[in-house]
């Protein structure tokens, strides 16, 4: 398992939203895509990381690799976990 840290929030024109949540390297990334009406709906919040398989991770763009290493750990400096976010 490898712990994630959310480095990404986008809202389509599809009512969806897309998460993206990265490694403190910057190196492997998961994206979770939801549709805003379930995501008022989930009883569980969207948290500051995630633990998840590493056969479930892709590659960063070597091009974002840099800004998502800094984001995700400036979120796990600033937040728990399991803070929602």
């Amino acid at each position: 398992m490898a712990r994630l840290w959310l480095v990404e929030r986008e809202y389509d024109d599809r009512n969806l939203i897309s998460f993206v949540y990265a490694t403190t390297d910057g190196t492997q990334q998961l994206r979770k895509e939801l549709s805003a009406t379930l995501l008022q709906q989930r009883s569980e919040p969207i948290t500051a990381a995630i633990d998840a398989d590493e056969d479930d991770l892709a590659p960063v763009d070597p091009d974002e690799q840099s800004r998502y290493a800094a984001e995700a750990q400036s979120v796990a400096e600033s937040h728990d976990p399991d803070d929602p976010i």
